[in-house]
Order: structure tokens, then sequence, then C-alpha cells
């Protein structure tokens, strides 16, 4: 007689340990991710540049994931979980140590490169980290021990939301995009100043957690970690690929989480603009709608793991995206505060989104379990699109009638009615 998934512990507990060591990872990039959304505006701000060009930021931030993803994959099918993960931490570590250079610049690039090596080692991280935690345990309980995992991504999310809140965007120079422009064109001398120590306040953040991450890569080489997968020398990359493009649930699951990550990305990163172009809220103000709306996240991620014990994984998914739609609409055309309120509430149906599109996708995948987790890593390709394709409307004065900012929302709305499409499709799946 064969258990039922609810009497199966979602953690053993001899792999508690390393279940909690790994999970540790995913509050690390959470921390990367959410102190990065707000440097758009910021940047856009400290270096006089459009919301596009500002965007640049999240361009080269999720480029990193899209770039490495198959490259770790192929690392970690010839080596192991936990070499990618110690070379994952190097990357983030050395691209976190590069803002000191790139802040005594006058340019953008050297924080786009910065930004683009440091996600590389995320990258690293996130295909390392995720097929890991689902092999840490019974296959029956794969995607409620992901979604476990995933549950302590937003509280690093928190942080580094609090992080940029409170140490960069609060002690920035309080003068607007307008004065310093007209600052710049009176007395270049005195706005460099300001440029440069604005820099230096987005600047150390970044330090610091290099520094902290340095620390992890310490513990993780010191430890032992159980080798969930044996080094492989035989495999075949083509007849892997072959197999993941004839699997319909996994390239599906691809397409969802594209459009996942994009929406995630675009509703975070452009809260602030919403408030500050539309209400008036100035911006340090606006983050804390931001916090706001990652605690919402973080709370919904628990709940719903919860809710996964007695509801499929495809139908919460299906009816969490009917809930994104009705408040983008909201976002799209209620005016005033009550629009922002629609937008702070989407983050409570987008908090299993991740984890759950990852789970079902990667069901009975096997031994391709290390590239097509890679596949799932490059559609974060998703943030780095959207952003800036929001923000050129952003850009605009209006669109049919709608403010620029408000008709953005179009392609959270989009990428939602994919996602319902994606968990409908898939909503018999047991697991």
């Amino acid at each position: 007689m064969t258990k039922s998934n609810n009497t199966i512990p979602v953690v053993a507990r001899q792999m508690l340990i390393p279940f909690i060591l790994v999970t540790s990872l995913f509050s690390l990039w959470g921390f990367a991710n959410d102190i990065t959304n707000p440097m758009v505006r910021a940047f856009s701000k400290v270096l006089l540049m459009s919301n596009f060009e500002g965007s640049l930021v999240q361009f080269a931030f999720y480029g990193g994931y899209f770039a490495m993803a198959f490259v770790a994959a192929y690392f970690i099918k010839k080596f192991s979980y936990k070499t990618g993960i110690l070379l994952g931490l190097a990357l983030y570590a050395t691209g976190a140590f590069m803002f000191y250079p790139s802040s005594l610049g006058h340019a953008f690039w050297p924080f786009l490169v910065s930004y683009f090596i440091l996600t590389c080692g995320l990258s690293f991280l996130e295909t390392s980290a995720n097929p890991y935690i689902l092999s840490l345990g019974d296959e029956a309980t794969a995607t409620r021990r992901l979604n476990l995992a995933q549950a302590f991504n937003p509280m690093g999310s928190l942080l580094g939301m609090f992080t940029a809140q409170n140490f960069i965007l609060a002690r920035l120079n309080n003068a607007s995009y307008e004065e310093r422009e007209a600052l710049r064109a009176v007395d270049p001398e005195a706005f460099e100043l300001i440029r440069q120590s604005d820099l230096a306040v987005i600047r150390n953040p970044y330090v610091i957690i290099g520094a902290v991450v340095f620390v992890f890569f310490l513990i993780f080489l010191l430890t032992k970690m159980p080798k969930a997968q044996s080094k492989d020398d035989n495999f075949s990359v083509k007849d892997t690929f072959s197999r993941l493009l004839k699997n319909k649930r996994y390239y599906e699951g691809v397409i969802a989480q594209f459009f996942y990550v994009g929406v995630q990305i675009m509703c975070w990163t452009f809260i602030i603009h919403y408030a500050e172009i539309e209400l008036g809220i100035p911006n340090d103000t606006a983050q804390l709608y931001n916090i706001v709306a990652m605690s919402i996240f973080c709370l919904s991620r628990f709940i719903c793991t919860y809710l996964l014990k007695y509801v499929r994984p495809g139908v919460l998914l299906k009816s969490l995206a009917f809930g994104g739609i009705v408040l983008v609409l909201g976002t799209i055309f209620l005016k005033g505060m009550i629009g922002l309120y629609c937008l702070v509430g989407i983050s409570a149906c987008m908090s299993l989104m991740f984890p759950t599109i990852y789970g079902i996708a990667l069901d009975g995948i096997g031994k391709d379990a290390e590239f097509g987790a890679a596949g799932l890593i490059m559609a974060i390709l998703g943030g780095s699109v959207m952003p800036p394709l929001q923000a050129l409307m952003i850009d605009q004065d209006a669109i049919l009638g709608l403010s620029g900012v408000r008709f953005s929302f179009i392609l959270p709305l989009i990428c939602f009615i994919v996602i319902a499409i994606y968990g409908h499709r898939n909503r018999d799946l047991a697991r």
C-alpha cells in the first residue's frame, strides 16, 4: 500500500540541513532581484535618462540569466549541483564587488556589465538550486518542496526592497529630474558632485551583499552536500533537446514562465512609476507600496503552498491568473489610489506561479532535469524583454485616452492570460 501525498514528508529529516542551506540561496537571489527593481527609476534620475534607458538595468540583469542558463546546465551535468552553486556564488560576489569601480566613472555601461556578471551567477544558482530542491526527497512531494523553498525567496526580496528604500532612495539627493537638468546647464561641477555622491549611495549596498555572498561561498565550499545526481560524461545534448522539444507540458511551461517573469518584474518595477506619475507620490514613499506588495506576496506564498496539499497545481495556477487579470484591469481603468491598490494586490496572485509552473513543466522529466531547468531559467528573459517595452509606453503622454502609465499595463494583462491558459491545460496534473 503506497502512502498518499499528505503523509509523505516534504523534507526528510536526513535532508533537512542540505535543504536549509540550498533554500538560503533563494533569499540571496531574491535580495538581488528586488534591490535592483527600484534602480530603474534611480538611475534614470541620477544619470538623467529616459524611463526606457533606465529600464536597460532590467535588460542587463535578466539578460545574464538568459545568456548563462544552458552553460550552467552543461556545467552542472558535467560536475555537480554543488559545483554549480559555488561558481554561481563566485560570479554573484564578483558582479557585486564591481559596483565599486563602476561608481567611480561617469558612464552607465559599467553598471550594466556589473549587473550582467552578477546575474550570470544568479543563473548558475537558480539552475542548480531549483532542480536540487526537487531531488531532495520523494518525487510525490517535489512541487510542494519547491514551493516551500521558494517561499523564502520573498524574504530576501523584502530585505532588498527595505535596503533600496532606506539606504538608497531615501539617501539620494532630493533634487528632481528637472532640477538636475537645470543644474547641469548652469553649474556642471555642482551637478557632477551630486551625481558622484548618488552613485556612491547606489554602490554601497551591492558591495556589502558581495561580502555576504562570499561568506556563503565559504560555507558551501566547506560543507558536504548529498549528490542528488552523478557526474555524467556520456549524456547527449542532442538527444536531451529532442526529448524536451517533444514534451508539450515542458515547452509550454517555458513559454508560460517567460510571461510570468515578465509580469512579475513589470508589476514590481513600475509600482514606483505608477505612484509617482499618476499620483505624485515621492520615490522613497512609493517604494513603501512595493514593500507592501512583497509582504502580500510572501504571505500568499505560504498560504498557496498549504493549499497545494488539497488543490491541483494547475487549478490553483489558473485561478490565481484569473485574479491577476481582474486586478490588472483595475490598475488600468480605475483612477487614483484604487488603481494603485489593485496594482499592489496583484502580488497575491503571483505568489506561487514561478515554482508551480516550474514543477508542472519538470514533472516526470527524469534525467533531463538539469537542461529542463536551464530552459525554465532562460525564460527569465521575460524580465529583460518586457520592462523596456512597458517603459516605452510609459514614456508616452497618452494612448487611446489613457495615460501612458496606465495603458502600459496591457502587457501584464496579456501575460496573465497566457498563464491562465497553461494552468487550464494542466489542470488534471495531480502533483
